[in-house]
């Protein structure tokens, strides 16, 4: 399953044009935010995701959790959100 970082500074038109690509060829992505700006940003481009793919007759869910992952030598906790064809 492909992996998009989201950071607080990436533009949700941009991304969510990532999902809707890799939704039209696949059936699942995964985006992971860590802090409270880079989560609003990766929650917008679902939403706009959602919208990009409505013409193509797909609906698409987001199913979140928390995970740890490493940057540097530091753990820090992450939103990770599973975005599945319906």
């Amino acid at each position: 399953m492909e992996l998009l970082k989201v950071s607080a500074k990436s533009n949700p038109n941009m991304v969510a044009g990532a999902i809707a690509g890799i939704l039209r060829e696949n059936r699942s992505v995964e985006l992971q935010a860590i802090g409270a700006g880079s989560v609003n940003q990766a929650v917008k481009a679902v939403a706009v995701a959602r919208v990009f793919l409505t013409d193509d007759g797909i609906n698409i869910a987001a199913v979140p959790c928390f995970t740890e992952v490493t940057v540097g030598e530091e753990t820090r906790t992450a939103i990770r959100m599973e975005i599945v064809r319906i």
